[in-house]
């Protein structure tokens, strides 16, 4: 891919002020600026004013700010993502900052952003690290301090100037409501399209090729999409909940996935896993040395044992039966890591007749998988989880 230079940047002798190109931009709310900072000066000029109690001399307590406070599992997650082959932030940061910090050039499309000083107020000059509020990205902005890398990353912004309190809690309000969060069924489908591999990708083409194939055990039980069946419709297992189990067996936990695709989208692969490796993950074997049929091959042959030690829980189509779902498929993929390692099996097929012999010795009848013994959601999960793990007890 070849790659388009950024906007025209630069920056005065001082490093206190700096000039970009922009657009304006004029919507019913007023004007605001469109325009390209390398991600350095982003860092350098902003702040996140944090929600927060401050007490006033009557003694009365009055509530500041609008900003969250900063998620740390979110910011590990992006401190390892803003260092991936492919990492990208397409979406604007938002920004309000004074009118005395700001200068539009209408005739060259430029914008200055320098330190700011009003010569009638001491108390309205704003320090160049306090140039620019927050109003949207700020894990964004502080996932960038941890970019190590030697391509540059500019971030597109929205500049909004001299806005009172009210106005930026309505925008921050705006963008955050106005957010819907992507099915991650639909974010596990759209991996397919990818050119490279990875252990997501492999997921997913496991899942369809069971859910698309004649007399799989799984035929026609995936939901692609995850999205809510039809009254009329048997409920099924979710795409992503698939993927999910499946991906625990070869490249858990979530940072390990993603660092495994930026292998492979580097042109790498991960290293041969170590003994201890396979037995927390004992499919990661067949990931690496391309055996996606052997892989295929194992669930089908595990979950077409399930199918035949309980016939008619797995077939039904009845709501109020759980084998079959979403939780008791979760459950049944939890046994099957306790499985290869009982038998010593681990990254290795298995035959229906291997797992039968274990599954035979589960005290549980068709009966049994109701949602009244197993509740939908992790408590079942986990109960039937322990049942199953009696029979290797």
């Amino acid at each position: 891919m070849s790659y388009n230079p950024p906007l025209p940047f630069s920056e005065s002798a001082s490093n206190k002020e700096f000039q970009v190109d922009c657009i304006a931009v004029d919507q019913p709310l007023g004007r605001f600026f469109v325009a390209s900072i390398p991600y350095e000066k982003l860092i350098e000029i902003t702040y996140a004013d944090t929600r927060r109690i401050e007490e006033e001399e009557n003694g009365f307590e009055k509530l500041l700010g609008i900003q969250r406070r900063v998620s740390e599992n979110r910011l590990k997650e992006l401190h390892q993502y803003v260092n991936t082959y492919d990492a990208c932030f397409p979406t604007a940061v938002i920004l309000s900052i004074p009118e005395n910090c700001i200068e539009y050039d209408e005739e060259r499309k430029k914008l200055r952003i320098f330190e700011g000083a009003d010569v009638f107020r001491d108390d309205q000059r704003v320090e160049y690290n306090k140039i620019a509020k927050i109003l949207d990205g700020q894990h964004r902005i502080k996932g960038l301090e941890a970019y190590v890398g030697d391509k540059p990353f500019d971030i597109n912004v929205s500049i909004f100037v001299d806005l009172d309190p009210a106005s930026e809690a309505y925008i921050f309000s705006v963008v955050n409501q106005a957010q819907t969060k992507v099915n991650k069924s639909l974010v596990y489908d759209l991996y397919s399209l990818a050119t490279s591999m990875s252990p997501q990708k492999l997921c997913h083409q496991v899942a369809i090729a069971l859910n698309e194939t004649k007399g799989s055990p799984f035929e026609n039980k995936i939901k692609r999409l995850g999205v809510a069946s039809l009254k009329t419709e048997p409920v099924a297992i979710t795409q992503a909940a698939f993927v999910e189990a499946l991906l625990k067996h070869i490249s858990h936990p979530h940072a390990k996935a993603v660092e495994d695709r930026d292998l492979y989208m580097r042109g790498k692969k991960p290293k041969k896993p170590s003994d201890s490796e396979l037995r927390k993950m004992i499919f990661r074997g067949m990931m690496i040395e391309d055996r996606s049929i052997e892989l295929t091959d194992t669930i089908w042959n595990y979950f077409e044992a399930v199918q035949n030690r309980w016939p008619n829980a797995w077939n039904s189509e009845d709501k109020g039966v759980m084998l079959s779902k979403t939780n008791g498929f979760m459950a049944l993929m939890r046994f099957m890591k306790d499985i290869h390692l009982e038998k010593n099996k681990i990254d290795q097929l298995m035959s229906k007749e291997d797992y039968l012999s274990v599954l035979k010795d589960v005290d549980l009848r068709d009966q049994d998988f109701t949602v009244d013994n197993y509740k939908p959601g992790s408590s079942g999960e986990g109960a039937l989880y322990k049942d199953l793990r009696k029979a290797l007890e």
